[in-house]
């Protein structure tokens, strides 16, 4: 088994392991009524002192689901449009924000944009794995 295939694995089960506290995520509302995600386990603190739900948590929501009501595909589905260009992060981030589990400041924040495209980039080569 090829080392990048062993870390892949233990991501995948790793996340497996947190799917309870990631479902367990409450919202709140900043100043402005926005939700912001609240569960301290998950969140991803920008520079600007917002808190959001980690980027890898906000990718994971979809893969495993959790975000069909806003049009997001599961599992090899949503890593299928993504690899091919017609699922994209900006789009897993708005269903996140729809789903009333980040703040609207998360669509136009870069850094976090990125860190989630590199998420669904894991989650894509992980799909290629063969054993």
């Amino acid at each position: 088994m090829k080392f990048s295939t062993l870390i892949d694995s233990v991501v995948i089960v790793a996340s497996i392991a947190l799917l309870p506290v990631i479902g367990g995520a409450q919202t709140a509302t900043n100043n402005s009524g926005e939700p912001i995600a609240i569960n301290s386990n998950n969140l991803f603190t920008h520079s600007t002192n917002v808190s959001y739900l980690k980027p890898f948590d906000a990718a994971f929501l979809a893969y495993q689901g959790n975000l069909k009501a806003q049009g997001i595909p599961s599992g090899s589905a949503l890593v299928s449009q993504y690899q091919t260009g017609s699922l994209t992060a900006l789009d897993v981030v708005k269903a996140v924000v729809n789903a009333k589990k980040l703040p609207v400041q998360a669509l136009n924040d870069k850094d976090y944009l990125n860190a989630v495209e590199s998420q669904l980039i894991s989650f894509s080569n992980t799909n290629d794995l063969s054993y």
